[in-house]
């Protein structure tokens, strides 16, 4: 059974998070926004932190957690695990800024894909390396089924032709995990994930995007020309079977969405303790215990704003937790996904209303943030998924439904 309160052995791990996010992250949140494309050097120290902790058997707390559907131990019973600390982590990391906590060396969706599909040996060569992930094209945004980029075998490697934009951290990475098709005619059951080392000949990055929002990380765009990938690049069964659909690679979401959940959350936590401060000091008194009607305008917008930053944050846990105990979780990563980003485009625009001149205004402080929370919030309802993939993918799960009934 899941537990509601955060558990006692991360306790620490909530707390060194809590500590960077007030400490580094926001202190330095509004000068690496206006200054795009620079890389924050704050964060190797951080990162060097990091990898300590991983060394001596600890956990990240920032993204790179997989959803591996055995048990390396053969243990049983519940657990807490990588995935809920990563979660617990990310709330935490992006209370304070989003785009650093995607800017962190190692912590990217990338290693989050290997960490979840990736074989041991894969794990031994990749699993301490920075990887960005590559799944969008042009002509291919949400549908990941209607991929064009082609692996073609090749001997001893597979041949990659195509393009791939908006990956995010895909200059500062090592490597870039690049969604393929072995067979186009085959559909959603050929899609691989391929790990692709920066520098490969053909694997060009052709431009940094500019960006509305998370400004502190880069997102990249890549040609791929005759791109020679070795077979053991290959994460999963390279073997097409149509009745596994690609759901070796759709493993990575089961990860990815609750991650991109969390930050969410902690994004609209940020808003809303902002918001409190400023509502009280103007003379507003939000009473939880009262009844919505009897209070002011704002104290009950505030009060609703609170219900579905809880029912976020809850959804997160539980998505995160069932992974971590080997239960299937697509239908709850997706919910959780869904309301969270939701949530949090909707509360961050609302709190930027409440708080008038002080939420429109640039600044360095945190009243001066919300307009950049704003701003950052709309690609937490975007990518790894939008808004409306999940509420599909939601159907379909409740439903009993498949992808080509509907659509």
């Amino acid at each position: 059974m899941i537990r509601l309160e955060t558990p006692k052995k991360f306790a620490g791990l909530v707390h060194q998070a809590s500590q960077v996010a007030r400490q580094i992250f926001r202190p330095i949140s509004r000068r690496y926004d206006r200054a795009e494309h620079t890389y924050p050097r704050e964060l190797d120290a951080l990162s060097a932190l990091l990898d300590g902790m991983n060394a001596a058997g600890g956990h990240s707390g920032a993204g790179a957690a997989g959803v591996r559907r055995k048990a390396a131990d053969g243990a049983t019973g519940n657990r807490n695990g990588a995935n809920l600390s990563t979660v617990l982590g990310t709330m935490e990391l992006c209370w304070g800024d989003v785009g650093l906590l995607l800017s962190m060396p190692r912590q990217g969706l990338g290693n989050a894909a290997i960490a979840s599909v990736a074989s041991e040996e894969q794990l031994a060569r990749f699993g301490n390396r920075w990887a960005a992930m590559a799944i969008t094209e042009p002509g291919c945004g949400s549908d990941s089924a209607a991929i064009r980029t082609t692996a073609m075998a090749d001997g001893d490697h597979y041949v990659l032709n195509g393009e791939k934009i908006y990956v995010t951290a895909g200059e500062r990475a090592e490597l870039v995990v690049v969604w393929a098709t072995l067979d186009r005619s085959r559909g959603r059951a050929a899609i691989r994930s391929f790990v692709v080392e920066k520098g490969t000949p053909g694997f060009d990055q052709v431009r940094l995007e500019h960006k509305l929002g998370i400004r502190a990380s880069d997102t990249a765009a890549f040609v791929l020309r005759d791109v020679r990938v070795p077979r053991a690049n290959l994460l999963g069964d390279p073997d097409i079977d149509a009745g596994k659909g690609f759901s070796g690679v759709m493993q990575t979401f089961d990860n990815t969405r609750p991650l991109v959940a969390a930050m969410a959350v902690g994004l609209t936590r940020a808003c809303l303790e902002q918001t409190r401060e400023l509502l009280s000091s103007a003379g507003v008194n939000i009473d939880p215990l009262r009844p919505a009607y009897a209070q002011s305008a704002a104290a009950a917008e505030f009060l609703r704003m609170q219900a579905d930053y809880e029912a976020a944050r809850l959804l997160t846990l539980q998505a995160a937790w069932m992974a971590d105990n080997r239960k299937p979780n697509s239908l709850q990563a997706s919910m959780a996904k869904a309301r969270a980003g939701r949530t949090a485009t909707e509360v961050s625009l609302k709190c930027v209303e409440l708080a008038g001149s002080l939420g429109y205004a640039e600044g360095d402080d945190g009243h001066g943030l919300l307009e950049k929370w704003a701003r950052d919030a709309k690609i937490l309802d975007i990518f790894e998924g939008t808004q409306q993939i999940q509420l599909l993918i939601v159907a379909r799960r409740l439903l009993g439904k498949s992808s080509a009934e509907l659509k």
